[in-house]
């Protein structure tokens, strides 16, 4: 089933500006589907359309086959549907405890107080962060922050979750964090759709299928695999490649040929 289609998006800010022209994009249920381009690309502002934010010139998004319209009665319904993480997860921060934030979107959705107990202890279980519901937020490392708010949108229960550059304001710690995070909620809940809209290389590694965004248009839409061979043009787009191909490179270059391009195959290569 699609969870997501898009079909002819076109958007500008202003007359001169075009940000997207005729843009199509679908993701099916259940897929891990990344977005990488360089500033300026549209990342950001596709994020923006999907969640209802602003509203697209011409051209339709649809979630699991409904189309997202603010004049339609089931706009906000299908809202609901799509849950967001920012990029700073102080921004997210409303509640005076790790427990307490979890809790505003659930009171936001109208959940009974008596049904909020157990939802807490389910989602921050999920996410590794059970032992620190009484601790303030500011107490938090930035990896712990961003689990925070990914237990709040998961709380909601929504189907697509948005991770927005989520992963750019924290160390090589909190990255990798989560990286694991991610692959662990998809193993609870095959069924959850993630687009992650990334500069983090690694995590687009990781995911089902990349998309790459340039002026608004998509130059790639394939497999990680299909999308990195790409090197020269990824970086004529000032985007780097995952460490597995520079890797690869160094190692063609000393003379050392390898034709894999995950680390356990390249190991076994070079045991040989």
């Amino acid at each position: 089933m699609e969870a997501l289609n898009i079909k002819d998006l076109s958007f500008r800010y202003d007359s001169k500006s075009v940000v997207f022209k005729n843009l199509s994009l679908s993701l099916e249920e259940g897929e891990y589907v990344s977005i990488i381009g360089h500033n300026g690309s549209g990342k950001s502002t596709l994020a923006k359309l999907i969640i209802g934010l602003i509203e697209p010139q011409t051209g339709i998004i649809s979630i699991f086959g409904e189309e997202l319209d603010c004049s339609k009665p089931n706009f906000y319904e299908l809202k609901k549907k799509v849950g967001i993480v920012f990029q700073n997860p102080d921004n997210q921060f409303i509640g005076t405890t790790v427990q307490d934030d979890i809790a505003f979107g659930l009171e936001n959705h109208c959940v009974p107080h008596e049904e909020m107990d157990a939802i807490i202890k389910e989602y921050a279980t999920e996410v590794g962060m059970i032992d620190y519901l009484e601790k303030e937020p500011s107490s938090l490392s930035g990896g712990q922050k961003q689990r925070v708010a990914i237990a709040g949108v998961l709380a909601m229960k929504p189907d697509i979750i948005i991770m927005d550059e989520s992963t750019a304001m924290l160390d090589p710690k909190g990255k990798r964090e989560i990286r694991e995070l991610t692959s662990k909620i998809r193993k609870i809940n095959p069924r959850l759709t993630i687009l992650s809209i990334t500069h983090d290389i690694e995590e687009a590694f990781a995911s089902d299928r990349v998309v790459v965004l340039n002026k608004g248009e998509i130059v790639y839409n394939d497999t990680p695999n299909n999308v990195f061979i790409h090197q020269k043009e990824l970086e004529e787009m000032k985007l780097d490649v995952p460490f597995i191909y520079r890797l690869k490179d160094e190692l063609i270059k000393q003379g050392i040929e390898v034709t894999s391009s995950t680390e356990e195959g390249m190991v076994n290569e070079l045991c040989q």
